[in-house]
């Protein structure tokens, strides 16, 4: 980071896990006796040059206070969508920093991003002074259905899976969000907030294996990842 720009990091992590068919959210579930949020949150710490880590929760959250934590974290209140909390975090950050600072947005249900690819990330932003997303290019073949048929297959070409962290300005992220709430536009992560912007995005290739846990058959693969990146290193 310059003098003048720190960096932050923000994980929304208000969700209720309803896709994973539990009354716990996910990011409170046990991985090798950790949770979920506890091994997402010591990988983003373990990276240089992070100013503080800011925690988006849901009203009322009764976990949180429980977790073993150690770090430079501060909470806020998220809201009841992704969007949601992302905009009251940023604007806590903006309180506290500069609209110049630096922003690393993080899924709380990716337990498996390495840090490696982070500071990847982190310096092709510096480099570029251009906001940028970790992604993996799409391998699948893939059909828009119709239904419950095949309407017809979709190019994979320049076809890219967008994963976490997405990393931006922070007044540049807060006033594209902000825009996109007050008008009801469809924000499914940050770079789609910038792009309405009219803002430009950069793609850092990223490890496949940065998987987010939505599906309760997400959980064991995850553990099998953390395993086998435990084992590397």
């Amino acid at each position: 980071m310059t003098a003048s720009a720190d960096l932050w990091v923000l994980v929304p992590a208000a969700g209720s896990g309803r896709r994973m068919g539990i009354s716990q959210p996910k990011q409170y579930l046990q991985i090798q006796g950790k949770t979920v949020l506890e091994i997402t949150l010591a990988k983003l710490l373990s990276v240089p040059g992070i100013r503080s880590v800011v925690v988006a929760l849901a009203e009322n959250d009764p976990y949180f206070a429980t977790l073993s934590l150690s770090g430079n974290i501060h909470t806020v209140t998220g809201g009841a969508e992704r969007a949601d909390s992302v905009f009251q975090g940023l604007s806590y950050i903006l309180e506290h920093g500069r609209k110049e600072d630096w922003v690393l947005v993080h899924d709380a249900a990716r337990p498996c991003v390495r840090p490696d690819n982070i500071r990847r990330l982190i310096e092709k932003v510096l480099q570029e002074n251009c906001g940028a997303i970790l992604a993996a290019p799409v391998s699948d073949t893939l059909k828009k259905a119709d239904g419950e048929n095949i309407s017809h297959t979709v190019s994979r070409e320049y076809l890219w899976a967008a994963h976490t962290p997405q990393m931006f300005r922070v007044g540049e992220l807060h006033a594209a969000l902000r825009k996109a709430l007050e008008n009801s536009l469809p924000v499914t992560d940050e770079a789609s907030a910038i792009e309405l912007a009219g803002g430009r995005v950069m793609l850092v290739a990223d490890s496949r294996d940065n998987i987010k846990i939505t599906q309760p058959e997400d959980l064991p693969l995850a553990e099998i990842i953390l395993h086998q990146q435990i084992s590397a290193e």
